[in-house]
């Protein structure tokens, strides 16, 4: 058998790799759907197709040191669709990190799972994770990556890509591939988060220009590791980066931002709140963005990061992007716990015009 498989950044992945999941997303996702509808007497006569059942048997560990609604969510029901079981392993539950080192766990985890899908806190835990288990195991958040988000969002921003191109009119209809999306200009005003590290690395390589802005302090800027990552795959290049939030927004198609105040900050709050003034995204802060601009965040969102009017308006794709959580997990689920193909040495099915 090959070296084992894992995925801790989308960083890891060829432009081509990466649309290559978001596309198994939407396939799954438009395979899956009919069989969540509730039941009728038309749906016996339909033509279903089930989903990938790469999981049939198998348990994927949920290995979460932080809370989580939307990862675990998606990651339990997309398991079960996939024909698998979704373990949820808070860190109340085993032994990680009390009475048994990472890489023990690791191992006793992968002998009995077929997969890990860890939360963690630092990145150096599920660098150790990674390092000796027996099974893949996948980045389901740590201090400095957050790649299920960002496909996430990249599948969103397709399917909606007619709200960026008036050629394509209206939303494609739901049995036709994912449409083109025309290059965008992607604005982020916030903290450098793991959110952002993931966009920073994916965006400009799949043809995309990003304008970030952030406040001077040396905490909120991009840490060296992550840049690091960023130069070595040339994604600089199309990267503005300042501390004036105004600026960031100019000419953009879409505006993202992430909390100010991650897990275990909440001591600085005070501080943090003090440094983003100014930074809440609101119609009055992006009036030189696109016209048509779209908002995203991964949730959950606090007021002081954007405003109602914003966040609840017709600008907003947080619901649709929350909901395309659970179909990309589902994409990587299949594709590395249950082909140990991420990489795409398969042929994967797709729908076709």
């Amino acid at each position: 058998m090959s070296a084992v498989p894992s995925l801790m950044s989308l960083a890891d992945l060829t432009a081509p790799q990466i649309m290559r999941i978001v596309n198994h997303a939407h396939y799954l996702k438009q395979v899956s759907l009919p069989w969540l509808t509730p039941q009728s007497s038309s749906k016996k006569n339909a033509r279903l197709r089930m989903p990938s059942q790469s999981l049939f048997n198998k348990s994927v560990a949920l290995l979460f040191s932080k809370r989580s609604t939307r990862t675990r969510v998606s990651a339990e029901t997309a398991a079960v669709l996939l024909g698998g079981r979704a373990l949820f392993l808070g860190r109340d539950d085993i032994q990680l990190g009390v009475n048994e080192s990472p890489r023990d766990t690791a191992r006793v985890i992968g002998g009995m799972c077929q997969g890990i899908f860890a939360r963690v806190g630092t990145h150096e835990e599920i660098e150790e994770l990674a390092r000796y288990s027996p099974v893949p195991v996948l980045n389901a958040l740590s201090s400095l990556w957050h790649p299920t988000q960002t496909l996430a969002d990249v599948l969103t921003l397709h399917e909606h890509a007619h709200l960026f191109d008036a050629a394509l009119k209206i939303p494609p209809p739901a049995n036709k591939p994912l449409p083109h999306l025309r290059p965008l200009t992607v604005a982020y005003v916030g903290d450098s988060t793991n959110v952002l590290h993931d966009m920073l690395v994916t965006y400009p390589r799949l043809g995309h220009k990003m304008r970030v802005a952030s406040p001077q302090e040396p905490a909120y800027q991009c840490p060296k590791p992550v840049w690091d990552r960023v130069t070595q795959l040339g994604c600089d290049k199309n990267i503005w980066w300042g501390s004036d939030p105004k600026q960031a927004v100019q000419g953009a198609d879409v505006v993202v931002t992430d909390t100010w105040i991650s897990m275990g900050q909440e001591a600085e709050k005070a501080q943090r709140l003090q440094d983003f003034s100014g930074y809440q995204v609101t119609e009055a802060l992006c009036r030189d963005a696109n016209p048509d601009w779209k908002f995203l965040h991964c949730l959950p969102r606090k007021q002081e990061e954007v405003d109602d009017e914003v966040f609840y308006g017709p600008r907003s794709l947080v619901f649709p992007e929350s909901d395309n959580r659970k179909w990309t997990i589902m994409a990587v689920f299949d594709l590395l716990f249950g082909k140990w193909d991420l990489h795409g040495e398969k042929t994967l099915k797709i729908i076709k015009e």
